[in-house]
């Protein structure tokens, strides 16, 4: 999967990142490199399946898709 992400510099040092197709997945680091990592965290994070928001029932099919 591929996802565009923007960094910012910020005023106090360091960069803002976010990404714009996933809102709210914002991270932030010292340097590029650490913000880049941080926000590859994020991502994973705010994909991540949460199992207590998944509701099932008998009729549901469940497949994977790679993208």
């Amino acid at each position: 999967m591929k996802l565009k992400i923007v960094f910012e510099p910020s005023e106090e040092g360091g960069y803002t990142v976010y990404v714009p197709s996933l809102p709210g997945c914002i991270s932030e680091g010292d340097t590029r490199e650490e913000a880049l990592s941080n926000i590859r965290e994020a991502v994973e994070l705010y994909l991540e399946a949460v199992e207590d928001d998944m509701i099932y029932t008998d009729n549901n099919e469940i497949i994977e898709i790679a993208v």
